[in-house]
């Protein structure tokens, strides 16, 4: 029996797993992990320290066996992204790699190269606009306000391609990524813009580009001994882990949309074509000839997590009462801009709010407010989608936010929209494994089939829109207030 190996490199957590060919999880394994916040609005990883020290730990738990190490088949990776990891001609890391979105550290640096290249061509021929999500403004600050790195880096790794370097030697990129390195990469040729390359990073060589489903080189004698892996083993390109996630739950068709519930929301719908909107990130897909949109709000399960050791108890706990709360919360609304907010405001001054509180609500009322706020993003990132020409015909929920099922209810009931529950919601390094099985040949449509569905309930739904008319109305009329005081933060954190 072939088996595949999965890793993914998350934001707060490391997993993989171990799968045979007929998609059957022989072993998984997680290492957590937290981030880096040297300064306000930077949000960095150590490379050595948590990417590739806990790949090697990952692989210690998952291949145990020589029978584990002769059955394997191909590797495949992916991992938080984009990303910026500056790295020399050996491809070590020059400093801690600048996170995705979250990390707003090029303000000014997205402001002038709007004004360089302009918004509206930006927007047209990269597909995204430019926000703090993108690369480009990133290298120009590292150009900026490091220098001496910047003089030294010979290759732009992300968490994938880091880790692909150090298993094989090869300096290579998957288009899904490249995309969102913006504004150096043509989303409609589907290639290094050169020009804007050179304008955003002279003299820096770019990487290599492939699609997540081709083998790109073998373990190398040196990676074998460092992580145990048998010398030779395939792998893959990889690429980023909400699109790998996406190709765990079966979305591939167009049409087919991923609502990925974690730490943040996370959405990616399949197309046939590029359709760029200022307010999502339009990037190819994972499989050749495709196209997506994604959406990614700032905060989801960091909010709740938030909430609940702000007023203690256990999750199972906050969902039951939460559960017995009527639809709207008794009268509250909860904006979950808690870190800014990325799609489709693109605002990372949008601040948290819980407005029409009173001395008669407890905490089942505001955790049951706060998952309704993250649903009425998840409908505002939809509405965009739609917008765009990219309406979804299959949703598919996935993460460790699916249990319980009061937040998907939740989310249907205020989209309207059901939603298909896979049988195994483990994550983007069950779609490494799928993709690296998928590159050896192996047809991977039975893997992970659907299980379950969640129908709205109409009657809820028409509470909710009237609810969510005023969700929007609010972001509006307390924008200002919301900057203001954001700068007022900025200011206690100096």
């Amino acid at each position: 029996m072939v088996m595949f190996l999965g890793i993914d490199i998350g934001t707060s957590s490391s997993k993989g797993v171990l799968v045979d060919q007929d998609g059957r999880i022989v072993a998984r394994a997680e290492r957590a992990h937290g981030v880096s916040t040297p300064h306000p609005g930077w949000v960095e990883h150590d490379a050595e320290t948590v990417w590739w020290s806990e790949f090697v730990g990952l692989i210690g738990e998952l291949v145990r066996t020589d029978e584990d190490r002769a059955a394997l088949g191909a590797l495949a990776v992916s991992g938080i992204g984009p990303c910026l990891l500056p790295a020399d001609e050996r491809g070590d890391p020059l400093r801690p790699a600048i996170l995705y979105g979250v990390d707003t550290r090029a303000t000014a640096e997205i402001a002038e190269l709007n004004s360089e290249l302009g918004a509206e061509e930006v927007l047209r021929r990269a597909g995204s606009p430019l926000t703090s999500q993108a690369v480009g403004p990133k290298l120009r600050w590292l150009a900026r306000h490091e220098s001496r790195v910047y003089e030294r880096t010979r290759m732009l790794l992300m968490a994938s391609s880091f880790l692909v370097h150090r298993l094989t030697g090869r300096y290579v990129l998957d288009h899904q990524s490249a995309s969102q390195c913006v504004p150096m990469y043509d989303l409609h040729r589907r290639e290094w813009s050169t020009d804007w390359a050179q304008s955003v990073a002279p003299g820096l060589p770019l990487p290599e580009l492939a699609w997540p489903t081709e083998i790109v080189g073998r373990v190398t004698r040196a990676a074998a001994a460092a992580t145990g892996l048998p010398e030779g083993l395939p792998v893959t390109t990889g690429t980023i882990d909400a699109w790998a996630e996406a190709a765990s739950v079966g979305v591939r068709a167009p049409g087919d949309a991923m609502v990925m519930y974690g730490t943040t929301m996370f959405l990616v719908q399949v197309l046939t074509d590029p359709r760029p909107h200022s307010g999502l990130w339009g990037t190819c897909g994972t499989w050749p000839g495709t196209y997506t949109l994604a959406a990614g709000m700032a905060t989801s399960g960091a909010v709740t997590d938030w909430l609940r050791r702000l007023v203690g108890g256990e999750f199972a706990d906050l969902v039951r009462e939460a559960d017995a709360v009527p639809v709207g919360s008794r009268g509250l609304i909860l904006l979950p801009y808690f870190a800014g907010e990325r799609t489709p405001l693109f605002d990372p001054d949008a601040r948290g709010l819980l407005a029409g509180l009173t001395l008669g609500h407890e905490r089942a009322e505001i955790y049951r407010a706060a998952l309704e706020g993250i649903g009425y993003g998840v409908r505002h990132n939809l509405e965009a989608m739609a917008a765009a020409g990219g309406g979804a015909r299959r949703l598919v929920a996935v993460g460790g936010g699916t249990k319980g099922g009061l937040w998907t209810r939740i989310v249907s009931d205020i989209t309207g929209l059901p939603q298909q529950l896979p049988a195994e919601t483990v994550g983007a390094c069950l779609g490494d494994a799928l993709l690296a099985a998928e590159a050896s040949g192996v047809t991977t449509t039975e893997w992970n089939p659907v299980v379950a569905s969640v129908t709205p309930e109409p009657a809820h739904t028409a509470v909710y829109d009237e609810f969510y008319r005023h969700y929007r109305r609010l972001y509006e009329s307390t924008r200002e207030t919301a900057h203001f005081l954001a700068d007022q933060q900025r200011l206690a954190a100096r």
